[in-house]
C-alpha cells in the first residue's frame, strides 16, 4: 500500500514495513509516479492537489483529512469508491481553547490595555477602580453570562466546558434538540427565542450550502447592543457586511474572528477598522491532536478489511 502525505503538519507515522509513506509539498502538483497510491492524508482545504487526485488517481480508496469538516475534500469531486474521513475530534481541544481566548480577550478589554502598555500607561483609574460585575452599556465577563455555541459537534461540546468552567449558562444549536455532554440543545428554528438572550454568539459552523450566511442581517439584529460574537468555524457561515454595519452603527458589542469569508483576509476589507473588532488569522485549529494515532489505526483497518473511522456517509 501506498500512503501520500500532502501535508505541512507535524507528524509521526508508524506504518508497517508493507507501507510505503511519501510526504509531498502540498503547494506543489503530486508527481506521476505517486499517483498510484491507494491512501492520502490531506490537510483540509481546498487545493489543485485534491483535483488532481480526485481526477488522476484510479487506485485511491481513501482520503484522510486533518480538518474536522469534509467541506472542501468533498468539493473535490472524489468517487464513491473512495472513503472519505474527517478529522473529527483532532481540532477539539486547540479550537476551544482558542474561542475561550479570543472571548476573554474581547470582555477584558485586551486590545485596549496593550495600547496603553504600549504608550507606558498603567491605566489604573480607566481599567482598575472598582466596577459592578454586568453592566448594560458592556459586556466585560463571562461570570453568568449567555454563551450560545451554534454547531454544537464535537468541538463545540469540548468548547462548552470551558466557558462553562468560566461560569456561564451555556446552551448549545444543532440539527436536532436534546441533550449532549450534560449541555441543552435547540436548534435553528430556536433562534429567534435564543439569540436576544445571548451574551455571546460562538459560531462553530461547517461551510456549506446550508450554512451560507447563516447568521445574516435579521439574525444580528435579534442579538443584544451589548453581545458579541465568536467566529471559529467558517468565514462564509457570517454575512460579513451585515456584521459590519452592525458593529460600527453600535447594534452590536463586538466580534472576534477566526475566520473570514475571503482567506487571506484583504487589508482593505472593512472589518480592519470596525468597531471592536478582534481578527486572527485561521489559527484556531492549526495542530492536528491525535492525528497520527488515528492514521496508524485507519492503516490498520485498511489492511484488516475493518471499517474505517469518522467515515462520511455520502
Amino acid at each position: 500500500m501506498k500512503l501520500l502525505v500532502i501535508a505541512n503538519a507535524p507528524l509521526t507515522l508508524d506504518p508497517p514495513d508493507d507501507v510505503e509513506v511519501v510526504e509531498l509539498d502540498p503547494t506543489q502538483p503530486i508527481p506521476a509516479e505517486h499517483l498510484d497510491a491507494e491512501g492520502a492524508l490531506v490537510e483540509g482545504w481546498g487545493s489543485p492537489t485534491l483535483k488532481q487526485l480526485a481526477e488522476d488517481a484510479p487506485y485511491l480508496t481513501w482520503v484522510q483529512t486533518l480538518a474536522a469538516g469534509p467541506d472542501a475534500v468533498l468539493r473535490a469531486g472524489f468517487g464513491p469508491q473512495v472513503t472519505i474521513c474527517t478529522g473529527r475530534g483532532f481540532h477539539d481541544k486547540t479550537v476551544s481553547e482558542h474561542a475561550l481566548a479570543l472571548t476573554l480577550t474581547a470582555l477584558t478589554d485586551i486590545p485596549t490595555l496593550l495600547e496603553r502598555q504600549r504608550d507606558h500607561d498603567f491605566a489604573h483609574e480607566e481599567f482598575g477602580s472598582w466596577r459592578p460585575l454586568h453592566s448594560p452599556d458592556r459586556l466585560s465577563t463571562l461570570i453568568e453570562s449567555n454563551v450560545l455555541i451554534w454547531g454544537f459537534g464535537s468541538i463545540g461540546q469540548h468548547m462548552a466546558t470551558l466557558f462553562a468552567a468560566c461560569s456561564a449558562n451555556v446552551r448549545g444549536v444543532a440539527t436536532s434538540r436534546g441533550e449532549r455532554g450534560g449541555f441543552e440543545v435547540f436548534t435553528e428554528d430556536d433562534l429567534p427565542q435564543l439569540l436576544p438572550e445571548t451574551d455571546v454568539l460562538v459560531m462553530v459552523l461547517p461551510s456549506s450550502d446550508g450554512t451560507e450566511k447563516a447568521l445574516n442581517a435579521e439574525r444580528i439584529a435579534m442579538l443584544k447592543p451589548i453581545s458579541w460574537v465568536v467566529n471559529v468555524g467558517r468565514g462564509t457561515t457570517v454575512d460579513e457586511d451585515a456584521l459590519v454595519e452592525a458593529l460600527n452603527a453600535g447594534r452590536l458589542g463586538g466580534a472576534a474572528l477566526d475566520v473570514t469569508y475571503e482567506e487571506p483576509y484583504p487589508s482593505d476589507g472593512p472589518l480592519w477598522d470596525a468597531r471592536n473588532v478582534v481578527i486572527t488569522p485561521h489559527m484556531a485549529g492549526g495542530r492536528a491532536v491525535g492525528a497520527d494515532e488515528m492514521v496508524n489505526r485507519q492503516i490498520e483497518h485498511l489492511r484488516r478489511g475493518e471499517p474505517l473511522e469518522n467515515a462520511v456517509e455520502r
